[in-house]
């Protein structure tokens, strides 16, 4: 026989036109993205093919009998490199053509899979005694699945995070003490880049018995990451001012990778001696630029505090030894005393007391600042000071017992709780600052001593009060002046027999 026509027919028993297909499939690598290396697993699968082929067609052609020894592996050469070439046109042609992705992962499982049922058919196509191998080989094999337990785990920690689609290519996560993106999940590992250029292949085993926390992830939110950059600012500035300035800069500035939903937010995070210590809160739209944005972060915190004369802290301690002589004592009580007359002052209330009497009360109010949510008094309770308000806002609240409404609101200067401390009725509403608040308390035994000291000014207490209070009725029951100024008249005797009552004035 010819060779050339031994050749043709050994070809044709072993399928070997699919070289066309391989050809095909070098001129489409050309145009889409393949897996280099499983290429060239192909090409290796057609190189030994075409080697056995011609071989066995040799030995055919001199009527030698090895002709039919390598008949077998040459078959299932042309198997193997079939089933790679179809897996290439499947997942690197069709599928993507309809929009499929397949993870790597599955990819290689399939084209095991694949090869070893080829395998098997082309093996019982030759005659091969396939349950003889097998029983033959069961030792072998339990040996072999022992020792590649390990292998085999990974594999199945591969599947089972495709499958349940806990992990995703492009996810960001952090296992221990390591913080990337993944870039690529295989059949042993999970490819994961850092931030710093570097790739860690973490073993699938790790990846499912080890605790995975995912980046930036939300059900049914974009992908973003809260990040916390910290800074220090002395005691001589509140923290409610600090944080209302470097909170509005950061909801002002345009920083790409800052989310504008939900919004930057400032908080105070520690007290320390000798400043506070704060922490913006903004959330991180690219995981991949934290350091850059952090530094944009803080050069915004940076000048908005020095375009509100606020300076940072630096961590320092520091001892003063000061002599506390009665002169420094006397400077330091007329300071606050002039602050706190400044606030009677300004309220009607006290728009009747001398001057004395107003620096009298001055010495006995105490210093009371409140924060945003503070109960300031509380609706029912007994009234042992009445609250001066200096700077800040508060809201009044009344409860019926199921209900809770808000029925006023406060902006310093002013004053709340008379009605309690000069008639000793419980408190009737709920007072709650709205924000940072300057207040005083003046106590009622202080108040008790100077109207002690001068009874007719209950009469004036009494006339202030019942005005403030009609002059609320009127506004809202559209009182005409008459009306109103009679029954202020009215509001105020009743006022005064309960004042008089109340300090046993009577």
């Amino acid at each position: 026989m010819h060779f050339l026509e031994a050749l043709w027919n050994e070809a044709l028993r072993a399928y070997t036109p699919w070289l066309i297909l391989v050809v095909a499939l070098a001129f489409i690598s050309r145009l889409v993205a393949i897996d280099k290396p499983r290429f060239r697993a192909l090409f290796l699968f057609v190189a030994a093919h075409v080697v056995g082929l011609v071989t066995t067609t040799a030995f055919v052609v001199s009527g030698s009998t090895l002709a039919d020894v390598l008949r077998t592996p040459t078959w299932v050469f042309s198997a193997a490199a079939f089933v790679g070439a179809s897996a290439v046109l499947l997942f690197s042609v069709v599928l993507p053509r309809v929009r499929l992705h397949s993870p790597l992962i599955v990819q290689d499982v399939v084209v095991g899979i694949g090869m070893i049922v080829a395998a098997v058919v082309v093996l019982s196509r030759a005659g091969v005694n396939l349950e003889g191998l097998i029983a033959t080989s069961a030792v072998f094999t339990a040996i072999l699945g022992f020792s590649l337990q390990d292998v085999i785990g990974n594999i199945a920690g591969g599947l089972a995070l495709q499958v349940d689609s806990s992990l995703d290519e492009g996810d960001w996560i952090r296992v221990g003490d390591i913080t990337g993106k993944v870039v690529e999940i295989r059949w042993r590992h999970t490819a994961v880049e850092t931030r710093n250029w570097e790739t860690v292949l973490i073993p699938n085993t790790v990846m499912t018995k080890s605790n995975v926390t995912i980046l930036g992830r939300r059900r049914g939110q974009p992908t973003q990451q809260r990040r916390w950059v910290y800074f220090n600012v002395d005691w001589r500035h509140q923290p409610g001012d600090v944080i209302s300035v470097v909170e509005t800069a950061m909801r002002s500035v345009q920083i790409d990778r800052v989310a504008k939903d939900p919004a930057p937010s400032v908080v105070l995070m520690d007290m320390t001696d000798s400043f506070g210590k704060y922490a913006v809160r903004y959330w991180l739209t690219d995981l991949l630029r934290t350091d850059s944005t952090d530094s944009e972060v803080r050069s915004c915190v940076y000048f908005a505090l020095q375009r509100a004369d606020m300076s940072l802290a630096m961590p320092a301690s520091a001892v003063f030894v000061t002599e506390e002589t009665v002169d420094r004592k006397a400077i330091k009580t007329e300071k606050q005393v002039a602050r706190r007359r400044k606030l009677l002052d300004s309220l009607d209330l006290f728009a009747g007391l001398s001057d004395s009497e107003r620096s009298e009360l001055a010495r006995h109010m105490r210093y009371a600042p409140f924060t945003r949510g503070e109960v300031m008094t509380r609706q029912g309770a007994e009234a042992h000071w009445l609250y001066l308000m200096e700077d800040g806002h508060a809201t009044v609240r009344v409860s019926d017992g199921v209900h809770d409404r808000e029925v006023a609101q406060l902006t310093g200067p002013c004053f709340f709780g008379e009605m309690s401390i000069l008639t000793g009725e419980a408190r009737s509403a709920t007072v709650i600052a709205a924000g940072e608040v300057e207040c005083f308390r003046l106590d009622k035994q202080a108040l008790h001593r100077v109207i002690a000291a001068r009874p007719e000014l209950t009469e004036q207490l009494a006339t202030v009060l019942a005005k403030r209070k009609v002059e609320l009725q009127a506004a809202r029951e559209g009182l005409s002046t008459d009306v109103a100024r009679e029954r202020a008249k009215r509001e105020a005797g009743a006022l005064l027999t309960r004042i008089r009552s109340f300090f046993a004035l009577e």
